[in-house]
């Protein structure tokens, strides 16, 4: 067969791009595929069983819609697009999540969009109440929380909490994440899977969960409301509260639903009740709540059956599987506590080593300082006997000494009393001195009288011999020269002779006088020079006297 008939048997394709909420996909779609054959290889590829909660959507003239399954995918009013693009959500919700979503795909997806509305604020949700299921959001991504691994910031390009809670408290990013992590660290040995159903046990017991709002008009008076049909029924709500509605009908009360075009019919089972018939506010839009109706109710009326033999084997399979990883989980619990323990003990271990080598360091150091400290008291031993062997050398040297100062202090003694005997002496000498000095002035001062009484007698003897010469020789007051040769004069000559006789006398008189005197004089200075030479040798024995005590 040639290439070209090859290429005509190849069927014609087009491409659909599937995004789900955390991934996208594509694929190529034959032209006369179904919207159920779509479907279905996309479950496949998602390893999906629990498909009767899930739908493709796509956004047509600004209104979302879901692909009919019944119907071929490009028969379908779908967007012009290559590829074509479809999401993939959850269009009916569970009314007990634990007990309804079997697999563990089923239950991440709806944990996945159940978290998006949140943070896109489609479901309101409390403050306090959107703390906690941050943490559990945080549990199934990060695992159990580690302070020494998640460090302060560790959360800051993650989006946990709705732009409203953020603006509605003036908190910095880390005072929020440091109350989610306080969450966090409580939810210690959840498993990922748990940790995503807390949070879905959470979630559906908020009031908007679950619930598919659309603006419609009632019948009598035109008043807009806001229509919600969710996992048990049909609400009514006013166009600004979507929390608690104005009527309610559960499935099991409604008899029948009809639409048309322009509205929208609901029959409740009492056939005396008023029959209520609503106005969208867009063409088409009755069909869509008319599909969303049927589902949900379909899947009301299922979970009050017999669950099928599908259902039943899936549930055991889900049991099963529950109790597989469970103990898988308190496996790798264990293991990891062991794992734990045994890094605990490995840290223990190494740290009591470490201890072990700082005591042995320490004891180490220690000995080398007591072999120095033997070494130092040896040495200092020695020292010490050298100094006892110098002190007892000393001390017979002092013991020689002191003999040698007792001798000496006799002596000393001795000497003393000599010393103080010749200064006794030498003081009864120096009294005599005194005395002798004394009586030599006495006399010395009688001559000086005696001297002058002499001398002013020989003075008076003058002048009478001058008086008597005058009278008896004028003429030798006029010329008082004479020859010695005349021997007229001897008279004269005599009594000049007696004169200068008494004037010698007299001038040797004054020389003894004088010659005494120095005598005295020095006997006195070698007398004052023998005191001196007492007084040093009295001081030096005094000192003698005293260093001799000392040694003592």
């Amino acid at each position: 067969m040639s290439i070209q008939g090859l290429k005509k048997k190849q069927p014609k394709t087009f491409k659909v791009k599937i995004i789900t909420v955390d991934a996208e996909m594509e694929f190529s779609c034959e032209m006369k595929w179904k919207g159920k054959d779509l479907f279905d290889l996309v479950c496949r590829a998602l390893g999906l069983r629990e498909t009767w909660f899930f739908g493709l959507q796509y956004t047509i003239k600004g209104m979302c819609t879901w692909l009919k399954l019944d119907k071929k995918v490009l028969d379908q009013e779908i967007p012009k697009e290559d590829p074509i693009s479809f999401h993939f959500l959850a269009k009916f919700y569970p009314e007990k999540v634990e007990e309804e979503l079997l697999q563990e795909i089923t239950q991440h997806l709806f944990f996945l969009q159940v978290k998006k509305q949140i943070l896109d604020e489609e479901i309101y949700c409390s403050p306090e109440a959107t703390v906690l299921l941050a943490s559990y959001a945080v549990q199934a991504k990060y695992g159990d929380y580690d302070p020494s691994f998640h460090e302060p910031g560790f959360l800051a390009h993650d989006e946990l909490l709705p732009k409203r809670v953020l603006r509605q408290y003036q908190l910095t990013a880390e005072m929020w994440e440091e109350k989610i992590t306080a969450w966090y660290a409580e939810h210690r040995g959840i498993a990922r899977d748990e940790a995503e159903m807390n949070y879905l046990k959470i979630a559906q017991d908020l009031e908007m969960y679950g619930v598919n709002y659309f603006p419609i008009a009632q019948n009598k008076n035109h008043t807009d409301l806001l229509l919600g049909v969710d996992a048990k029924g049909i609400h009514l709500y006013s166009i600004n509260n979507r929390f608690s509605p104005n009527k309610s009908f559960e499935w099991s009360a409604i008899r029948n639903i009809s639409y048309t075009e322009k509205e929208l019919i609901i029959k409740p089972l009492d056939k005396k009740a008023e029959v209520f018939k609503f106005f969208p506010s867009q063409l088409k839009v009755n069909k869509l709540i008319f599909h969303l109706c049927v589902g949900n109710h379909d899947l009301f009326m299922r979970r009050r059956k017999v669950d099928s033999v599908e259902i039943q084997q899936m549930k055991a399979q889900a049991r099963e599987e529950k109790a597989r990883k469970k103990m898988e989980n308190q496996r790798l619990a264990r293991e990891k506590q062991l794992r734990e323990e045994a890094e605990r003990a490995k840290e223990e271990l190494e740290r009591r080593l470490f201890q072990l080598e700082d005591e042995a360091r320490q004891a180490n150091e220690a000995l080398i300082r007591s072999q120095e400290a033997a070494e130092l008291l040896a040495e200092k031993a020695q020292i010490a006997e050298e100094e006892a062997k110098l002190l007892a050398q000393n001390a017979a040297e002092a013991e020689q000494e002191r003999q040698r100062l007792e001798i000496t202090a006799l002596k000393t003694k001795e000497e003393k009393r000599l010393m103080e005997q010749k200064m006794r002496e030498a003081e009864l000498i120096a009294v005599k001195l005194v005395k002798e000095s004394d009586r030599r002035a006495k006399e010395a001062e009688h001559l000086k009288q005696d001297l002058h009484e002499a001398r002013e007698a020989e003075r008076k003897a003058k002048q009478k011999l001058l008086d008597i010469t005058r009278l008896n020789y004028p003429h030798m007051v006029k010329y008082p020269q004479y020859s010695p040769t005349d021997s007229r004069d001897a008279n004269f000559d005599k009594g000049s002779i007696k004169l200068d006789l008494k004037d010698i006398d007299l001038k040797r008189l004054s020389f003894e006088i004088e010659r005494e005197r120095l005598d005295y004089l020095e006997k006195s200075r070698k007398f004052e020079d023998r005191l001196k030479e007492l007084k040093s040798e009295i001081y030096a024995l005094k000192l003698e006297e005293k260093q001799s005590g000392l040694y003592s």
